[in-house]
């Protein structure tokens, strides 16, 4: 089918529009240090590194957790507070804590650029696995529409939850373009759901060429400003 002009972009979150492994790594640093005071029990029985390990070990058992990782994390607190002999009525509190050091992230410098100049000229939206709150970030304002899997119940690369998104949108899926960090998740998923697909290689990654056809995606750039010159000239007229 030939593609239309684009009449809505949407967007991944995580390592699209900040990185995401120092976030992780502060939040959890942050928790732990709440249940030092809170839960010391804990804290002396489960290390940082133990708690991932157990996450990652019941993620392979039981892998519906991959729509929700803030469940996961919740079980895994919960079954460290219970052996440890602390009050588990404080895991709600102490995933408080983790959230809100989770959405303190640090936008890459492209995005806000990004977002001013697209903003009123072309429908934007957010598809994301993950669980930050856009709100609390501060880039709500520029989203008509936010569809986050654990919310949802499907996870990208689904193609429900892309469809889900453009009908949200109110435009057709080859007039949506899907942009994000992952081949498989973003690109793969968006070109499935009938999307248009744009991979965001801030790594510069050199991949084999040709690339699967599944996993080709229809551009290709290194920041969002390139974006942007891609986007410009393809907008359908508002």
């Amino acid at each position: 089918m030939e593609h239309q002009p684009i009449q809505a972009v949407l967007f991944d979150l995580d390592d699209t529009l900040w990185p995401i492994a120092p976030v992780i790594a502060r939040a959890e640093l942050v928790l732990h240090d709440w249940l030092t005071i809170h839960a010391p029990r804990v804290a002396q029985q489960c290390s940082i590194a133990s708690l991932r390990e157990r996450r990652m070990a019941l993620l392979l058992a039981q892998p519906e957790y991959r729509i929700d990782l803030s469940a996961l994390r919740h079980t895994v607190l919960r079954e460290a507070f219970l052996a440890a002999g602390e009050d588990p009525a404080q895991v709600d509190a102490a995933m408080a804590v983790f959230l809100q050091a989770r959405n303190a992230v640090t936008l890459f410098e492209d995005v806000l650029p990004l977002f001013a100049r697209l903003q009123g000229r072309v429908a934007l939206g957010a598809v994301t696995n993950g669980v930050a709150d856009l709100e609390a970030i501060g880039l709500a304002r520029y989203f008509q529409t936010t569809l986050a899997a654990h919310r949802f119940g499907v996870a990208k690369p689904a193609p429900e939850i892309f469809l889900a998104a453009c009908a949200a949108l109110g435009v057709a899926p080859n007039a949506c373009v899907h942009v994000g960090d992952d081949l498989d998740i973003d690109v793969a998923g968006a070109r499935h759901a009938g999307l248009q697909a744009v991979w965001l290689n801030r790594g510069g990654l050199t991949l084999p060429s040709p690339l699967p056809a599944h996993v080709a995606a229809h551009a290709s750039f290194h920041n969002l400003h390139d974006l942007h010159d891609w986007l410009a000239p393809r907008l359908a007229a508002r």
